[in-house]
């Protein structure tokens, strides 16, 4: 790789270069924040310990793509494959001098292999994870999400009643099931918009929604995007973050795991600034039966 390619790099929409690194964790909250964006980590530019700490603690909704180093500095190196999967990328390419911004941006864009797995491995990244049994049952909720649209279909296949599912999450201080279905479909539509030409009419239908603007309500009420937004920003990662701090702000969070995904509007409400969270508002059950 080009001496002069950085270490670390941001790459964001409308993904046509990349933005260099060069104040740390400053230009991560600058630059990292943004819908869609994500941390390019070039191996072979510098020692992965330099930058692992960093990376490691990159903001939530940051997706992370790594530039491999060649192959002979791999070997020399036997742990660096377990160090990158500790890190959880998004995407891991060979090693290329200087990968252009637009193949970056094809494997930001590319769905995930294992969905369910992807965000329980998120959620405990970001300290959302309380015990494995928890863990099991949300992997569970996603993977029925594919074809399951209503609260009481779920918990027919999980064998559980719906209050036992929903006494289950918020005892651990999680969100209520509807919106745990409800998230993991719209990531569904979101992947489904980024990959294809599909309209989100057609994407609507795809996925159990009777229109078009009954996903782009759903999505933008539990989210604060539009399906627009979900085609135009890459990733998946970044909009479950979003619905996660939304959750945060409106209590769908207990208090103790809501620290972690800290919002803007929760710092000016804990300073004591007059803007105050919304009141919370779920989604009803009978949403979910289209």
């Amino acid at each position: 790789m080009a001496a002069s390619t950085p270490a670390l790099s941001l790459i964001a929409h409308p993904y046509d270069r990349l933005i260099p690194v060069l104040r740390g964790v400053k230009d991560l909250r600058a630059h990292g924040r943004a819908p869609g964006a994500a941390l390019v980590w070039h191996l072979a530019a510098a020692p992965p310990q330099a930058n692992l700490s960093l990376v490691e603690r990159r903001p939530g909704g940051l997706a992370l793509l790594v530039v491999l180093p060649p192959v002979p500095d791999i070997t020399k190196e036997p742990k660096l494959i377990e160090l990158v999967q500790a890190a959880r990328p998004q995407g891991i390419l060979p090693y290329h001098v200087g990968p252009r911004a637009r193949d970056l941006a094809q494997v930001l864009r590319r769905p995930p292999d294992d969905l369910p797995a992807d965000v329980t491995e998120y959620l405990a990244w970001r300290g959302l994870m309380v015990d494995g049994a928890t863990s099991h049952l949300v992997r569970r909720v996603i993977e029925l999400s594919a074809d399951l649209r209503s609260i009481a279909a779920l918990s027919r296949s999980m064998y559980m009643s719906r209050r036992a599912l929903g006494r289950r999450l918020m005892s651990r201080g999680l969100p209520v099931p509807s919106h745990w279905l409800q998230v993991a479909r719209l990531l569904r539509v979101s992947i489904k918009l980024q990959n294809s030409d599909m309209s989100v009419l057609s994407a609507a239908y795809e996925h159990g929604y009777p229109d078009g603007f009954s996903v782009s309500n759903q999505m933008y009420r539990l989210t604060g995007y539009r399906p627009s937004d979900a085609r135009k920003y890459l990733g998946w990662e970044w909009l479950f973050e979003a619905w996660l701090r939304t959750e945060a702000e409106t209590g769908g969070l207990a208090p103790g795991l809501a620290g972690a995904v800290r919002t803007e509007r929760m710092e000016q409400a804990r300073r004591g600034a007059r803007a105050r969270p919304p009141r919370r508002q779920r989604v009803p059950d009978s949403e979910l039966a289209g």
